[in-house]
């Protein structure tokens, strides 16, 4: 995989990772709610005006056209295991910034992962 093929990749990968700890930033503001009826046009439009909600969603998008730039250079085998590699992100990410627990399963996890990307990225 060449640097251009391998950022593309991985711009596609961070995209999508951020875009997912926006959402749960825009989520944390908003607080926890019950998904009724009653409140859905409420609550949905409350979620629609975060700013973290609204950057989550670019990130989507502006990550589906990095990632489509990617699959054009990378052989999908290669290509989609590494979206496995948002996970490692979001999971110490989370911790951070969230204050998630990291247990020795997680990291335990995150290393196979990792070990796992390295032998598919020197195929």
């Amino acid at each position: 995989m060449n640097p251009i093929s391998l950022f593309c990749i991985l711009a596609g990968v961070t995209l999508n990772a951020g875009a997912q700890l926006l959402l749960k930033a825009g989520t944390n503001a908003v607080g926890h709610f019950e998904f009724t009826r009653a409140n859905i046009l409420p609550i949905g439009f409350k979620l629609a005006m975060q700013p973290p909600i609204i950057g989550g969603l670019a990130c989507y998008v502006i990550s589906v056209v990095v990632w489509v730039v990617g699959l054009s250079r990378v052989d999908v085998s290669i290509a989609y295991p590494m979206l496995s590699l948002g996970y490692v992100v979001n999971a110490l990410a989370a911790w951070y910034l969230f204050g998630e627990v990291m247990s020795v399963q997680k990291l335990v996890g995150i290393g196979i992962i990792l070990i796992g990307v390295f032998v598919l990225a020197r195929s």
